[in-house]
């Protein structure tokens, strides 16, 4: 035991490995570990801890030094630690062993894509996985992807919670780019069980503030790699009844997904890491699944009253996405304009009256809609109600900057026409000469919605206006 604590400090020292990187002492390793084939259970719990020093080593050589990231493929790690966390379901208490065997499975799995596919496929990592998720969590169920989360449940414990998240950030890894392809009916339970126990980690809490954020950020990570056609358990556990009058799905999941995406906006730093995971999650879950875009909708987007701010001015939530809508990072500001849009149902003249033309016209110029129109999903045909706030001030919105402004004098009205031709002329002359310096590019919208520079523009437009000749 001595010999493993001192080995353990000295393996974070990548300089010192390459005695230990041989494949004698690695198997030597690997026996300590209970990762050898040979050895068929977990044995005395006196031996828990002699286990736990030996995976804490491997972890730290496997991920300072690249010949034992070579050797655990030669070695077969990854099965070797998949017959230990299935040795590990026995209930007792061996979490601390199931921690670091996840963490190591989580760090192959990081390094090598050949064992990602592996435990896909040949080791049947997800089921296997999951099943461990559910063991940590001890998990009950009331129902068909129904799990038993009582208000009054004791936060978990920090060996629950690191254990947990472990196991969400290997379970990640394997579900990589699950989200995008066509599964099977047994594949599809199996991510539906998986939602399930995921919704049931979100209702839970961990032992700090802290905690809880990471282990809803992994959650939310992971959510993100389940086929979103999946994910109607988050709103929808088979067999529950639904809540307020009973007519309306459980949306607990999903304010709880939105308020955690509120907090990463207002942390203002790592937006592409914090909160582009959230962002997008919510997108797809708004774009497949009516109920949840309608409820988000409402708390995102609600109807307009006061319209005497700009959009990006204030402390809601829309007033937080619309600010991000011109953020210097382009996935973003991109995410974020997405998120509206579908909200929106991708309909330009509804983000319009939200956003303002100004914020939306990066969205717009990507999608070919500068034009107006909406996008290509076909959406429900329930049309919003404005209110008779908005209705009264709609007159005097500036359709640029999306809120009411008192009208102003027109400069022009006390002109003389000779005066005004003066005025166009100066101004033609100075976009010439910032054009033939090559300061900007004078640019126009094609008859598709798309931007190009403006004698194109003004050429596919002439061949697209119909003949106007009076003659038979």
């Amino acid at each position: 035991m001595a010999c493993l604590e001192a080995l353990r400090i000295l393996s974070r020292d990548k300089k010192v490995l390459a005695p230990v990187t041989t494949r004698e002492n690695m198997e030597i390793l690997m026996k300590k570990a209970k990762l050898d084939p040979e050895v068929k259970t977990l044995g005395d719990a006196a031996d828990f801890p002699v286990v736990v020093e030996a995976l804490k080593c491997l972890c730290n050589i496997v991920f300072n030094s690249p010949i034992a990231q070579k050797l655990s493929l030669d070695l077969n790690f990854a099965a070797g630690l998949c017959r230990l966390l299935e040795k590990c379901m026995d209930g007792r208490a061996v979490n601390d062993i199931r921690c670091f065997d996840l963490r190591l499975l989580f760090l192959l799995t990081l390094l090598h894509t050949q064992i990602r596919a592996q435990l896909k496929q040949e080791l049947q990592g997800l089921p296997l996985l999951t099943k461990t998720l559910e063991s940590i969590l001890s998990v009950q169920w009331a129902g068909k992807y129904q799990a038993v989360t009582e208000v009054s449940a004791p936060a978990l414990s920090v060996q629950e919670t690191d254990c947990t998240i472990e196991a969400l950030k290997a379970l990640f890894n394997v579900t990589l780019d699950s989200w995008n392809v066509h599964i099977a009916q047994s594949d599809a339970h199996q991510f539906r069980h998986l939602a399930a126990i995921l919704r049931h980690i979100l209702l839970s809490r961990g032992p700090s503030e802290d905690k809880t954020e990471e282990l809803h950020s992994n959650t939310i990570n992971l959510l993100s790699n389940v086929p979103v056609s999946c994910l109607d358990v988050l709103i929808c556990p088979s067999g529950k009844e639904m809540s307020a009058n009973n007519n309306e799905p459980d949306m607990e999941a999903i304010q709880l997904i939105l308020d955690f995406m509120e907090k990463r906006i207002d942390k203002g730093c790592s937006y592409r890491e914090g909160l582009t995971p959230v962002l997008s999650l919510l997108t797809e879950c708004s774009r497949t699944h009516r109920p949840i875009r309608k409820y988000i909708k409402a708390e995102v987007l609600p109807p307009l009253r006061d319209v005497s701010n700009r959009p990006e001015v204030g402390t809601t939530v829309r007033n937080k996405l619309v600010r991000l809508m011109t953020h210097v990072d382009l996935g973003v500001k991109q995410i974020a304009a997405e998120f509206l849009f579908v909200l929106c149902k991708e309909r330009v003249d509804n983000l319009l009256k939200y956003t303002g033309y100004g914020n939306a016209a990066g969205l717009l110029a990507a999608r070919g809609l500068l034009a107006g129109g909406r996008g290509e999903r076909w959406y429900s045909d329930d049309e919003d109600t404005d209110t008779e706030e908005y209705i009264k001030a709609k007159p005097n919105i500036n359709l640029i900057t999306g809120h009411a402004e008192e009208p102003l004098p027109n400069p022009m009205d006390e002109m003389t026409e000779e005066q005004k031709e003066y005025e166009a002329m100066k101004l033609v002359n100075m976009f010439d000469k910032l054009s033939r310096e090559d300061i900007i590019k004078p640019m126009g919208v094609k008859p598709d919605g798309t931007m190009a520079p403006l004698e194109e523009a003004v050429h596919y437009t002439q061949i697209a206006e119909p003949d106007s000749s009076d003659s038979d």
